[in-house]
This record gives C-alpha cells, sequence and structure tokens, in this order.
C-alpha cells in the first residue's frame, strides 16, 4: 500500500500544480474588468478566422478554442481465441474541450489551461465468456478518461504542456471497464513549423482504488506528426502506443488522419477521416482495424465567458 500512497501522491501533484500555475490568471480574468484575457478573443473570434487558420490552430494541442469533439469509430479485432477474427464493434466517444485562455506569460509565450473529458460509447463490445466459450456482445457507457493540464505555445512555435490524467470507473457493465480508478501524470512537448506541427504527448496511469481485480500500470505514447498543405486541409499520423506493464504487451497501430476544416455558416466545423492498422497487439484477442469518423465543430466558449461576466 505504501507504493500507492507515493503513487497518489505524485499523481495528485501532477493533477493539480497546473492549477496552482494558472492561479494567479485566472484571478486576473476574474477580478479586473481591464484585463487583456477579459475579452476572452480567442473564444469569440473564431467566427473571424478562416477556415485554414482555424486548421492550423486546431492542429495546435494547447489551442485555446472550444470545440466538441465527436468520435465514431469501427473496429475489428483477430487473436487466438475462438471466433476472435469474426469480431467487431462500434464505438463513439465525446470529447468536450473548453480550454481557459490565460493570454500571454511573462515571456510572451500563449497559456492555455485544459480541462478534457472522453466520454466513451460502446454499441457492441464483443468479450469473451470463458464459460461458454463464446463470444458476447456488450452496449453500455464506459470508463470516463480526464485530463488537466497547463500549457504554453511560444513565439517561436514551441508548444509544451504539464497535468496530469485520471480513469474513472464509470462504466455500466464490469465487461466494459477496469473497475478501477487509475490516475498519473502527461507531459506534451511539440514544435510548430511553417508547414505543420510534430511532437509527442506520453503519459502514464497507475490504479489506486477501485473494486476490480485488473490492476492497472499503462504508458501511453501518442506521437503527432501533422502537414497542413492551406486551404483547411490537414494530413498527419497520431498512432496512441500503449504499453501494459502487468501483462508486458505493447499495443501499437499506424495511424492515418485526413481532415477537412470549412466553414458552416460562421461556425469552423472540421471534418477528419482516420484509420488505423495495429501491428502489434496481444496473441490472445486485441484490435486489428480501425476505421474512424470524427466531428469537430468549433463553438464559443461559454464556460470562460460565464466565468469572466461575457
Amino acid at each position: 500500500m505504501k507504493y500507492k500512497a507515493a503513487i497518489l501522491t505524485l499523481s495528485l501533484t501532477s493533477f493539480f500544480a497546473p492549477m496552482a500555475w494558472a492561479q494567479d490568471a485566472l484571478k486576473d480574468v476574474a477580478d479586473n474588468p481591464n484585463s487583456p484575457l477579459a475579452g476572452v478573443a480567442a473564444s469569440q473570434a473564431h467566427t473571424e478566422m478562416s477556415a485554414d487558420e482555424v486548421a492550423r490552430e486546431l492542429s495546435n494541442p494547447n489551442s485555446p478554442l472550444a470545440s466538441l469533439n465527436g468520435k465514431l469509430q469501427y473496429r475489428t479485432f483477430d487473436g487466438n481465441l475462438p471466433g476472435a477474427s469474426n469480431q467487431d464493434s462500434m464505438t463513439f466517444l465525446f470529447q468536450p474541450v473548453f480550454p481557459f485562455d490565460l493570454g500571454e506569460a511573462s515571456s510572451g509565450a500563449a497559456q492555455t489551461l485544459f480541462v478534457r473529458p472522453a466520454i466513451p460509447y460502446f454499441f457492441n463490445q464483443p468479450t469473451f465468456n470463458s464459460g461458454t466459450g463464446v463470444f458476447e456482445d456488450v452496449a453500455g457507457m464506459g470508463d470516463i478518461v480526464v485530463d488537466f493540464s497547463y500549457g504554453q505555445t511560444t513565439k517561436n512555435g514551441f508548444l509544451w504542456a504539464l497535468g496530469g490524467v485520471t480513469t474513472l470507473p464509470t462504466a455500466t457493465d464490469s465487461r466494459l471497464g477496469s473497475g478501477q480508478w487509475s490516475i498519473g501524470p502527461e507531459l506534451l512537448l511539440g514544435k510548430f513549423e511553417k508547414w505543420g506541427v510534430y511532437g509527442i504527448f506520453p503519459s502514464h496511469q497507475w490504479d489506486v482504488a477501485g473494486w476490480g481485480d485488473r490492476s492497472v500500470n499503462v504508458t501511453s505514447i501518442q506521437a503527432f506528426f501533422a502537414y497542413l498543405p492551406g486551404g483547411g486541409w490537414s494530413i498527419s499520423t497520431q498512432p496512441i502506443m500503449d504499453y501494459d506493464w502487468q501483462a508486458s504487451q505493447w499495443t501499437i497501430p499506424i495511424n492515418l488522419t485526413i481532415s477537412k476544416t470549412l466553414k458552416v455558416g460562421k461556425t469552423p466545423l472540421k471534418i477528419a477521416l482516420e484509420a488505423d492498422d495495429f501491428v502489434e497487439q496481444s496473441d490472445t484477442f486485441g484490435q486489428d482495424w480501425m476505421i474512424g469518423l470524427k466531428i469537430t465543430p468549433v463553438v464559443e466558449n461559454f464556460i470562460q465567458n460565464w466565468i469572466t461576466g461575457k
């Protein structure tokens, strides 16, 4: 239990440290009507930006733009279990993003504070019944993942963020989640160029409480590389690679994502198609292919507007 207490302390520190760093800036937003932050320009100016400008801004993980991300993902599976190669699933992932634009740091870097929940719903997740020896489809909500981070984007294009990530045991069926509350640190490092952006986004989670019998000790690494040719287009690769320390197992996809940002009236809308080919996964049962459709409208940041009284 001592190591779990140490993990919890470290993780909570990484989770709430960004709040301490941003406290003065948030106080300035709330208390000073003359603050440059009080205008929340980023949340209101999205309607004035061109589709190409919005596409570039959305490719920045530290973007202050508020958005509603909806992902519909179809997966196929493979493995040694009987019938594994015949399994497929459909999942919807909803991730609202309402960042706090904290204005410029003393160095001139743009500051942003994020709270990003990811809420999954499984329409037909295949689970293996060891008693009957066959797969059964399960539907319901999965575990909700929330990350909380503070980031900066410098004028020379370097971007970084530091914070924490936690998984809440919210699954409506025990077969759709771990039954564990897990938490850990996350880090973002990247660089903007004239042609696009690239970087890496590692995180780690340990279980610290819960009722499930599956321990969580997982490292996730998202590498991202996006080419922005103009006209609102983006061609990118952004695979999420996981290593399960309990099972000594990698899950590694090759990813390709193509997106187009356009304006519907005054509202910017990003539409993306993505595909994952899993080149490394569990031999017993794991993902084989994933094809996804992602729709992201950019919206007014009503949360920051409410805080600042706008």
